[in-house]
């Protein structure tokens, strides 16, 4: 092929391609020097490739692992808790959620949501990085090269999947016609797949690229002297001028990072920071006084009226039959007061101090035993997560309340009035509002 000819041929897929001289003297047209028009940063390439890899993989690590967390202390494995097809397989790893500490959930809920916002420029920046190869020709050279290529579009999609849902997830703006909770199980285990089998490949590759060239030294060059990559299939083989340093494109990355989770993780926080929580959603009523926290769904949404809750009779189930309560009957018993936080999937979380009568206190009432646990259900009118398994553990804990008030005053409709559970450690959807039935489920 005439170097002219090659030119043009490299131009109808948006390149322009060099023609190199093979061993005999001719022209050949390579892959390995195929010239993208449109990839000019003189800053892409191995190392910062590399770099940015590094700087992903131990906080993807922690995002993933208390992600698995979050779906354990839902307590899939108890009946009516979880409705994902093929839970068997995907739930091999799961086991009784604690209640102690009380703030585990908070915790690693918080640092899920908290990190994962917080990668969401780096994880873009490492995109960034590695484009010109989701657009490489030809797209398939070898089988290798195909794994390879079937590995990254999973990661890719896996990934863009997981953070646009979660994102989506705690602006409580669900757009999507699918369950959040079982798309985003499955979403997270294609990209665990996938992650797993890229970091085998590409770890190797990874530590030759950061070992060529100190990180000081990269890092102490100016923009002026800023140069691409000896080589490599992402350097720019007609480079742009240098606009950023590798230091530079360092400090955007992180100062964007910092910014995000300094938006963000107020809300996981009591004190001032609360109040720089600007990521949160800001089209709630929270209440006033000591109701004065986040409402997912509010009485509305749940069809629940002040009539209703007014002519409200709890009924609790077990081997001594049914009996009904009103809220006065409740408030007559034994009330305990504890310090717990209410933590949601969202990420938010709040410590309140709640009042009412003990769980386990409530199960011996209905003639149950220490070994026994509670099934709870709301008299909301419908809607996701309307009833719940409540573990032995959940059932027993001293801290474990059917709650009636909230920091001494009475709960808001919104907040669950005229009683709600309140379980430590657990998911804020476990903590159900409006509970209209408890019943003990025998060992």
């Amino acid at each position: 092929m005439s170097p002219r000819l090659a030119g043009r041929v490299g131009s109808a897929y948006g390149t322009v391609t060099r023609a190199s001289r093979g061993p005999s003297g001719g022209y050949h047209c390579g892959v390995e020097i195929r010239e993208r028009t449109i990839w000019r940063s003189p800053l892409r390439g191995p190392w910062l490739t590399a770099a940015l890899g590094l700087a992903l993989l131990v906080p993807l690590v922690v995002v993933i692992v208390t992600g698995l967390l979050s779906y354990a202390a839902y307590e899939p494995n108890l009946p009516g808790n979880d409705a994902t097809p093929g839970k068997e397989l995907l739930g091999f790893y799961l086991f009784d959620w604690p209640t102690d500490p009380p703030w585990l959930y908070r915790l690693t809920q918080g640092a899920h949501v908290a990190l994962g916002i917080a990668l969401v420029p780096v994880v873009l920046a490492k995109l960034w990085s590695v484009i010109p190869k989701l657009f490489e020709l030809p797209p398939v050279r070898s089988i290798g090269h195909a794994l390879e290529r079937a590995s990254l579009l999973l990661l890719v999609g896996g990934i863009v999947f997981e953070f646009v849902t979660g994102i989506l997830n705690i602006q409580v703006f669900y757009v999507f016609p699918f369950s959040f909770y079982t798309a985003h199980l499955y979403g997270a285990w294609v990209f665990i797949g996938a992650f797993v089998a890229h970091v085998l490949l590409k770890f190797p590759t990874m530590v030759r690229s950061l070992r060529a060239r100190p990180v000081r030294e990269v890092l102490a060059t100016s923009t002026a002297d800023t140069r691409p990559d000896p080589d490599g299939p992402l350097v720019a083989t007609d480079p742009s001028p240098p606009t950023m340093s590798r230091r530079g494109a360092a400090a955007f990355v992180g100062a964007a990072s910092a910014t995000l989770f300094g938006l963000y993780v107020g809300q996981t926080l009591d004190g001032p920071l609360r109040r720089t929580a600007l990521f949160a959603p800001h089209d709630r009523d929270l209440g006033e006084g000591a109701n004065a926290f986040p409402v997912n769904k509010t009485a509305e949404t749940a069809g629940v009226t002040r009539a209703r809750a007014d002519a409200w009779r709890l009924e609790l189930a077990g081997p001594s039959g049914t009996q009904r309560f009103t809220r006065a009957d409740l408030a007559a018993l034994p009330q305990h007061t504890y310090d717990l936080p209410i933590a949601c999937v969202e990420g938010w979380s709040i410590s309140c101090t709640w009042t009412g009568v003990r769980l386990a206190d409530l199960v011996r009432l209905a003639g149950g035993s220490t070994q026994d646990r509670l099934f709870v259900e709301s008299f909301q009118a419908g809607g996701a997560f309307g009833q719940v398994s409540l573990s032995v553990g959940q059932s027993q804990a001293d801290e474990s309340l059917l709650a009636l008030f909230v920091g001494g005053e009475e709960l808001s409709l919104d907040h669950g009035y005229p009683a709600r559970t309140i379980i430590p450690a657990a998911p804020g959807v476990h903590a159900t509002k409006w509970v209209g039935r408890l019943t003990v489920v025998t060992a």
